[in-house]
């Protein structure tokens, strides 16, 4: 079984991948910010989106706390990660995103999400890699039921 991001990580991309997943799952901006090079890029998706019309990324921490404002923040994504490599300086996870919107229903989505780190271990780009045709959209769920 492969090794999956999580505190105890010996790669450092690997173990800022961790720290940044962990981040948005706590709804910790502060925290995700921080595991950030402050000349990092934010490309997620990759290209031209809705999330990046001009498809140039987010670059530097200013434009990546924006990104979170918008994006982050009132969603609270959960990755569900089924594998994870390593090479050089880069962790290349892939598994599922669900995201929950206002109105409870729930977006799914399969992706590929790679970190590169520096030689301090922050992370100088997050290039992700999904498709919104691919993206499928769940009911609200019901009263009592959790994401």
């Amino acid at each position: 079984m492969p090794e999956l991001p999580s505190p105890e990580s010996e790669h450092p991309a690997r173990l800022a991948a961790w720290r940044s997943i962990d981040a948005v799952a706590r709804g910790d901006r502060e925290a995700w910010l921080d595991g950030f090079a402050d000349d990092a890029v934010v490309e997620d998706p990759v290209g031209e989106s809705i999330l990046d019309p001009e498809g140039q990324g987010h670059r530097g921490k200013q434009a990546i706390a924006a990104f979170w404002d918008k994006n982050i923040a009132a969603r609270r994504p959960i990755f569900s990660l089924q594998h994870s490599l390593v090479s050089g300086n880069e962790c290349a996870n892939v598994g599922t995103l669900m995201t929950q919107f206002e109105n409870g229903a729930v977006s799914k989505i399969f992706g590929v999400f790679v970190y590169r780190v520096n030689d301090a271990g922050k992370v100088i780009s997050l290039r992700t890699y999904w498709e919104m045709a691919d993206m499928e959209m769940l009911p609200p769920l019901s009263k009592g039921e959790t994401s």
